[in-house]
């Protein structure tokens, strides 16, 4: 009788994975292959591997290059800092600033051609264009550099209040500035009194409303860069506001001789001789004082281009006043005293002792 035979054992390493599961086994892996994590430092910049990536694919020599580049490094906890990393951010931060400073031109002559502002209204949406620019160039920037931002979420709370507290005034002038053009205010073309460090008071013409202060120029060339924040709490003196018509005082003496009714014709005539002088409103000759030694009138008239100079036209009616006096005979007096003398026992002696003395002996005679 022929012996059965036992079909053969299944092989364990055969069976299916799901099998070798419910079984507890795994042939398919080593028991010693374990995972090993590798202490990989994170870049700040992500933007720089990419860029990296990108040209190393298209020119392996620049590739090299860029490898030795970011060989040059140092990490600080688990973020890496290398040459690369540094060159990429100051060519995109470079790149930015120029960009956002020929797209401000680009708008700012754009709205100079196409639109049609005044002056405050025109600086008024060039500071908002130029907000926007470098708004969208700080935002690019960011997204070309592939910066993380939650990786400062730990300093944003202590950075933002420092950032407060250093910008308090820039954005606070920020905002005045704002406001001045929005109110019409203040605009360019505009003179205003100013005082210097002295406290000497004079005025200027505003040349110019920045983001921060406004430059006011005046007769000597001296520039005064004004904080758009003064100009919001402080009184302002503004000649040209409403009007751009300014009237000038300037006082003129004569003798008591002199005939009252002809000087006021003269010094009408005088001044209305002067070209700056506007003829409505009319100029006004006003009699102030009688003094001790003169008759004080007071000239007054008006002119519409103050930024042109306040004294140099007072100058000049003052001129052809002269000339017209001198051709009427019209006096100017200058300060006179009469000093009377009253006779008594010590002044009569004085006298005496004077008259007594001899006179001196001349050697040479």
């Amino acid at each position: 009788m022929a012996a059965s035979q036992s079909p053969p054992a299944p092989d364990p390493t055969t069976a299916p994975p799901s099998v070798q599961q419910s079984l507890g086994l795994d042939f398919g892996a080593s028991p010693s292959a374990q995972p090993t994590v590798s202490p990989d430092t994170a870049d700040p910049v992500s933007g720089a591997d990419a860029i990296a990536s990108a040209v190393s694919d298209h020119n392996v020599t620049i590739g090299r290059v860029i490898e030795q580049l970011d060989a040059f490094g140092f990490s600080v906890g688990d973020t890496r800092f290398s040459l690369w990393t540094a060159l990429v951010v100051t060519l995109v931060i470079v790149g930015l600033v120029f960009a956002a400073r020929l797209g401000t031109r680009i708008a700012r002559r754009v709205l100079t051609r196409v639109t049609r502002l005044d002056p405050s209204q025109g600086v008024l949406a060039e500071k908002i264009v130029q907000i926007i620019v470098w708004a969208l160039a700080i935002f690019i920037g960011i997204d070309l550099l592939g910066i993380d931002l939650t990786a400062l979420a730990v300093f944003s709370g202590a950075f933002g209040l420092a950032i407060g507290f250093g910008l308090q005034k820039t954005f606070g002038n920020l905002i005045a500035g704002i406001i001045l053009l929005m109110d019409r205010s203040i605009k360019p073309g505009d003179v205003i009194s100013v005082t210097d460090g002295a406290g000497n008071e004079g005025f200027g013409q505003i040349r110019k409303i920045g983001l921060r202060a406004i430059s006011v120029v005046t007769r000597d060339r001296k520039e005064y860069l004004i904080p758009n924040e003064n100009l919001m709490i402080n009184q302002v003196e503004n000649w040209s506001y409403s009007s751009r018509d300014v009237r000038v005082k300037a006082p003129v003496r004569v003798a008591y001789n002199c005939d009252i009714a002809l000087v006021e014709e003269l010094l009408l005539r005088a001044t209305q001789q002067v070209p700056r002088v506007l003829e409505n409103p009319a100029p006004k000759v006003l009699l102030m004082e009688f003094g001790e030694d003169a008759v004080t009138f007071e000239l007054r008239f008006w002119i519409s281009d103050p930024e042109e100079g306040m004294s140099n036209i007072r100058s000049d009616v003052l001129k052809r006043v002269w000339h017209i006096f001198k051709e009427h005979g019209i006096e100017i007096p200058y300060p006179q005293r009469d000093i009377n003398l009253r006779g008594n026992a010590q002044f009569d002696q004085l006298l005496s002792a004077i008259s007594q003395r001899s006179p001196p002996v001349d050697e040479g005679g």
